[in-house]
């Protein structure tokens, strides 16, 4: 079942990239941003981890972000670490959490992806080199976005259309400063 405005954020139990294992209970009292991706080496997914890094500092010092990923933690390790994220990136490898937050899988809409996006997907691989050589994961999950309050209430669920759609990063600040 989709998750939608004004329901509570489900607890999220999970190995990061670190080796620790985070949980979702940890940012409690924050603002943050929950985000599923598809596979650990998928070229949209990496770009996407990319931005979000590249402009962290600039949402402030009371937001914070999860990034889970369909793969196992041993095959996000070795594509997600490059990133040095200053947030949680979490391995889903068994989709229980995929299932909960009701995450999409759609054959049409990874089309639609490599289609309309295709000079996304030629930058990632050819200029940032998120060749996705072990494919480790569903090529057909669909990204999501849920913004989440203060309160653990989900303020936006964002269900991707395509492989590369999220929210934009201008909506994720507005929300993390509270503007």
């Amino acid at each position: 079942m989709m998750l939608k405005k004004g329901d509570a954020a489900l607890p999220v139990l999970l190995p990061a990239v670190d080796g620790s294992y985070f949980d979702l209970n940890s940012l409690k009292g924050k603002r943050y941003m929950l985000s599923f991706y598809r596979f650990a080496s998928c070229p949209f997914c990496n770009m996407r981890i990319h931005e979000l890094t590249k402009h962290f500092k600039e949402l402030g010092d009371d937001f914070s972000m999860v990034a889970i990923f369909d793969s196992s933690l041993e095959n996000l390790q070795k594509y997600a670490v490059r990133h040095q994220a200053p947030f949680a990136i979490l391995a889903d490898e068994q989709n229980r959490f995929y299932q909960q937050y009701g995450i999409t899988y759609s054959i049409s809409g990874m089309l639609k992806g490599m289609f309309f996006r295709f000079p996304t997907l030629m930058k990632a691989m050819f200029q940032k080199g998120y060749v996705p050589l072990g494919i480790k994961g569903r090529m057909t999950t669909m990204p999501a976005d849920f913004l989440v309050d203060e309160n653990g209430i989900i303020q936006t669920a964002f269900y991707g259309k395509d492989e590369g759609d999220h929210l934009s990063f201008a909506e994720v600040k507005k929300f993390a400063l509270g503007c």
